[in-house]
């Protein structure tokens, strides 16, 4: 009896921790399509990109040799402002899309790997990290592969 109620217990966690990975999945989606495809890419919403974008966040990239470069999201917000006052946001052709390949979570921790196109064509495939702070799953930091 006591087995059985050993195995129970052990099956009902392991519900309850699936339930909560996929509902971590789910807002992490939601942040990333809302403040990076929608407020950062799309439609320069800045509410948009500050309900999801940590303010300590960096794209970074690669660049000649062995060197690296970053952007803080305060410079490619002040960027987004530009475009918006230079008319090319919000977006009114070849949107952004995202397609979600993985999101994988470990706690407060998670990384996101997604193709993103601009129109139909693949352009890049990014690796989000993300954070889970109190306030909820903020994106940290960016690489990407450019096509």
């Amino acid at each position: 009896m006591k087995k059985l109620f050993v195995i129970i217990s052990l099956f009902l966690s392991f519900g309850v921790l699936a339930q909560d990975l996929e509902n971590d999945q789910e807002l992490i989606k939601n942040v990333i399509q809302t403040a990076y495809v929608e407020g950062l890419q799309n439609e320069g919403n800045i509410e948009k990109i500050d309900s999801g974008i940590h303010p300590d966040f960096n794209l970074i990239g690669i660049d000649k040799g062995d060197k690296m470069w970053n952007l803080s999201i305060s410079d490619w917000k002040a960027k987004t402002v530009k475009r918006l006052e230079a008319g090319e946001l919000p977006r009114k052709e070849n949107l952004i899309s995202i397609k979600f390949l993985d999101v994988d979570v470990t706690g407060t921790a998670a990384v996101a790997k997604i193709e993103f196109y601009v129109g139909e064509k693949l352009t890049y495939v990014d690796y989000i990290s993300l954070y889970k702070f109190e306030s909820g799953w903020k994106m940290v930091n960016k690489i990407y592969y450019k096509f």
